[in-house]
């Protein structure tokens, strides 16, 4: 007997199945060996839902993270656009790149925090307002 349980499972279990076959173009861009296409691709089913969690933790302690993983994906697609022209970017050169978009992305956030913890722990200005003793004057 399907319980709603059931539908969540198989909806989770598909979506890893997914990803799995999105990436398997990824991998092609970086290697041809058969044999770390297939273990990339079965350590990414298992990893990625912890993955997920720990990356959804993160989004509210660092406000810049999603603007970062967004460049970080559009560079991955323009690098495997390109990865069978003449305009090739070099693998250690795509991390580098990667690893700069996400330490940017990351101090970015950690300096937003740090202002807004500021202006929160900052005392209010006093308002010039009028008190009681200024009307009776």
């Amino acid at each position: 007997m399907a319980t709603p349980l059931m539908v969540v499972l198989v909806c989770v279990e598909v979506t890893d199945v997914i990803s799995a076959v999105d990436s398997i173009p990824a991998i092609f861009a970086v290697t041809l060996d058969p044999f770390i296409i297939y273990t990339s691709n079965v350590f990414a089913i298992m990893g990625l839902r912890s993955l997920y969690f720990v990356l959804g933790g993160m989004m509210g302690m660092f406000h810049y993270l999603k603007l970062g993983l967004g460049g970080v994906l559009s560079f991955i697609g323009v690098k495997m656009l390109l990865g069978h022209t003449e305009w090739k970017i070099d693998t250690l050169a795509a991390l580098g790149v990667v690893a700069a978009i996400l330490a940017a992305s990351i101090v970015a956030s950690l300096v937003h925090a740090r202002r807004a913890k500021v202006h929160l722990a900052a005392p209010p200005a006093k308002a010039n307002l009028p008190t009681a003793d200024a009307h009776t004057e």
